[in-house]
């Protein structure tokens, strides 16, 4: 193959944020020092659903899984010293996307940045919230919305800022096929243009449509991996010219950012997960036609939990030693006219053309919501069933497992823990901050932000004023909740049992045999205490539960420990499994036991899963939770045998 022009290589990230914005900042500038040349910024759950630290919703998660951003004071501490006009930032942010894009805009312009030369990204995809990830505020119609009032204000004022990122990320995570991952991106997407285009002039609209992004994850599979993202290329290309009539091909391209599959990486062995990284990273560089325009990567701990700064710098220059060591930038494509790779990338287009004409008779994404949540809920159900039947060989999990302790696990266990003194340093803050701020000007300026919410006016401009004035995000997303209302979204597990019984023979006898001592079905309660809506694991225990002959009561993610005792009266629950992976286990199981015993349900087991460290779970023991499962208990069967057994007869009234 000739040689052509060396490419650029790509834009190298590092998914970033915790305990502070102060500390985050230090991360941030200390990680720009090694090479990195982009942001990518990780908020906390209370910030990407829309509440201060002190909201009760928000105990136990401030600052767990990113940085909390209460109001433009915490903005300006997060990017000191780091001058944004020459910044490319991403935001992996969805529901309070329009504010925490507000709040960067106030930041660049006290730096004294030109806001029409800000490059970076919002993520701002909600439709893959109700599917995957759970951080939504509002229903899907205002979301929607929402994302157009974005893209339209950047549009017109911040041109080079790509304001979403069609996230095809999270629907990996939750199981989706290669197909699957096409079709649901790309109709989100379609949903948003739909939404977009009679608010620019037509002549207008092709460009627009040029700065949709996509963010897309990368799995093990990588030649697949990298077929899929062909056919992304193929596909967009095809929607935006006979859909769309964009008739020049800069606008068509196929721009996106990508991490690589987090869902395989294991707890067991989890210095294997190097390999798998690097891999999973080529599938989106190896293809010139194809290659992310950013990439970041997780460390070799995340399936442990929070990576040091150590292992963020090992993952960063795995990215540089191909990008700049290798002679791959020096090569056009290298998979141009080969046979195995056009056609299984035209098999991927022809399932994903499928799954799109059959969203489409259903009325779009959103009309499509609760279907395409539960064919995500199934597909990852089949996804276990391959891994607990040895037919998908996971290295270390179900094939050679045994095997030396890893080295890289030394005396802190290998990860970082946020100390627990954080959150309420960051409440103390943020009353400082009320109580500083002017308070008419506050006022004057949710009044306004209330206006243009119930009128249809665009909310970025009065968004950007709030921000100003000191508003905080929880009064932001508010104003949002009262206007546009809250939302509820699909567990995408049904009561009626599917027809995944195979080999569940013994377990449904067992289930019947308990039942029956009991007086009545064994009933089993699955509960996400918490902001967290990494709901992926809840939904195949309580969906394996119901196929095994259990009733089962699931209601979804971000209840208080207060709804799900209640729940558990309600329901007279033989048992409850509580799911937690944010590393907010602590706080949250202390509080729903010490409910459940003044409640006079101290007979009732509790079973927790979670990322959850050795020393947590010895805590979580002592609290008096019966079982603890981490990622490495994949076998879900087991599980389901353990609940049996607990469930006792002798230890429970029955009726």
């Amino acid at each position: 193959m000739s040689q052509t022009q060396k490419d650029r290589p790509w834009l190298i990230r590092t998914y970033a944020g915790h305990s502070t914005a102060k500390a985050s900042n230090a991360l941030y500038r200390g990680n720009l020092a090694k090479g990195q040349t982009g942001l990518s910024v990780a908020f906390d759950l209370p910030t990407q659903t829309g509440y201060d630290s002190d909201h009760t919703l928000a105990r136990g998660e401030v600052g767990k899984v990113g940085v909390p951003i209460s109001h433009l004071g915490d903005m300006r501490v997060l990017f000191d010293q780091i001058p944004l006009e020459q910044m490319n930032t991403s935001m992996t942010i969805n529901a309070t996307a329009p504010w925490l894009l507000a709040l960067y805009i106030a930041v660049a312009e006290e730096q004294g940045a030109d806001v029409s030369k800000l490059q970076g990204t919002v993520q701002n995809d909600l439709i893959k919230e109700y599917l995957s990830r759970g951080t939504y505020v509002c229903p899907p119609k205002p979301s929607l919305k929402m994302i157009a009032d974005v893209a339209e204000y950047c549009y017109t004022n911040v041109p080079k800022w790509n304001p979403m990122n069609v996230c095809s990320y999270h629907l990996q995570e939750a199981g989706a096929t290669p197909e699957q991952e096409l079709a649901y991106a790309l109709a989100t997407a379609i949903a948003v243009l739909d939404e977009l285009r009679p608010r620019v002039p037509a002549e207008d609209f092709p460009a627009l449509c040029g700065r949709i992004s996509f963010f897309v994850n990368a799995g093990i599979r990588f030649v697949t991996e990298m077929c899929k993202m062909r056919a992304f290329v193929d596909l967009w290309d095809e929607i935006l010219q006979q859909r769309y009539g964009v008739e020049n091909p800069k606008f068509r391209r196929f721009r996106y950012g990508v991490q690589v599959n987090s869902l395989g990486l294991t707890e067991q062995q989890p210095e294997n997960n190097v390999y798998r990284i690097l891999i999973e990273m080529l599938a989106v560089t190896l293809s010139k036609k194809a290659r992310a325009r950013a990439v970041q990567l997780p460390a070799w701990n995340e399936a442990l939990g929070l990576p040091r700064p150590w292992d963020q710098q090992w993952s960063m220059r795995m990215q540089q030693i191909l990008a700049y060591e290798t002679d791959l930038l020096e090569y056009g494509d290298l998979f141009d006219g080969n046979p195995a790779v056009d056609a299984k990338v035209e098999e991927l287009k022809e399932g994903a053309r499928a799954e799109l004409a059959n969203l489409e008779s259903m009325g779009g994404a959103v009309a499509s919501i609760e279907y395409m949540k539960s064919r995500l809920v199934d597909s990852n159900a089949e996804r276990l069933n391959r891994i607990e039947r040895n037919e998908t060989v996971v290295v270390g999990v179900n094939k050679w497992t045994e095997g030396e302790p890893s080295p890289l696990q030394t005396e802190d266990g290998g990860i970082m823990v946020v100390d627990p003194a954080v959150e309420q340093e960051q409440i103390n803050r943020l009353n400082d901050w009320r109580s500083e701020r002017d308070d008419a000007a506050v006022t004057a300026a949710l009044n306004a932000l209330r206006d243009a919410a119930k009128s249809g006016a665009n909310v970025m401009e009065p968004s950007i004023a709030a921000a100003k004035a000191g508003v905080t995000t929880g009064e932001w997303a508010e104003e949002m909740r009262k206007a546009f209302g809250t939302y509820r979204g699909p567990t995408g597990v049904s009561g009626s049992v599917s027809n995944k019984t195979e080999g569940l023979d013994d377990l449904r006898a067992a289930v019947d045999a308990v039942s029956d001592k009991l007086g009545r079905r064994l009933k089993f309660l699955v509960g996400k205490p918490g902001l967290d809506g990494h709901s992926n694991g809840a939904e195949q225990i309580a969906f394996r539960a119901r196929d095994c002959g259990m009733d089962i009561s699931y209601e979804g993610i971000r209840l208080t420990p207060e709804e799900i005792v209640a729940a558990a009266i309600e329901d007279k629950a033989h048992v409850i499994g509580l799911s937690i992976l944010s590393g907010s286990h602590i706080p949250l199981v202390e509080d729903v036991m010490a409910r459940l015993r003044k409640a006079g349900l101290d007979n009732v087991p509790v079973v927790v899963g979670g990322i959850i460290p050795d020393d947590d779970a010895a805590k979580l023991k002592a609290m008096g939770v019966a079982k603890i499962y981490t990622p490495k208990n994949f076998e879900l069967n087991a599980i389901m045998g353990d609940i049996v057994t607990l469930v006792d007869p002798k230890n429970l009234a029955a009726e």
